[in-house]
């Protein structure tokens, strides 16, 4: 099986995590941080709002099972995609909605999904989500984790 990969941000990357995994087709998921300029960060250095980088949910999928386009229908779903900079009570760049692209396919496929989402008006506001090109993804630390989190940990959006 060869796997390809999916980076988004949409809020506190435990959130959109939980939700991509019970998604079939999705092989692995891992939390992290991407699109900023700082190496290696860590939680406390994006949490200041300076660096630049998105909480983001790296996804492992497997496109014989669930394609890209699934995966971005479901993650208009997860998340408020009209709230600038902000999910629930987390505010910063840091928790803005973003679809980090990988390749040109994935950037058509988003610019073209987003658009009908906006077009839709499935949202009374206006989708403020970004679609930028994926950077170094940084891991987040290991507590951060899905497999080591608290059984039930997530984000309150």
């Amino acid at each position: 099986m060869e796997t390809q990969k999916a980076t988004f941000g949409g809020g506190c990357f435990w959130g959109i995590e939980a939700a991509f995994r019970r998604i079939e087709g999705v092989v692995d998921t891992c939390a992290g941080y991407m699109g900023g300029d700082l190496e290696n960060p860590s939680y406390e250095d994006v949490c200041t709002d300076m660096t630049g980088h998105a909480e983001v949910v790296q996804v492992d999928f497997d496109p014989e099972v669930v394609s890209f386009a699934d995966l971005l229908e479901s993650f208009w779903h997860m998340h408020d995609p009209t709230t600038l900079n902000r999910q629930g009570p987390d505010v910063g760049t840091q928790y803005r909605s973003v679809i980090f692209v990988h390749d040109d396919k994935q950037e058509n496929e988003a610019v073209a999904s987003r658009n009908a989402v906006d077009q839709s008006g499935r949202f009374a506001a206006p989708i403020v989500t970004r679609i930028e090109k994926a950077s170094q993804f940084w891991r987040a630390e290991e507590y951060h984790q899905f497999e080591n989190r608290p059984s039930g940990a997530s984000c309150k959006i």
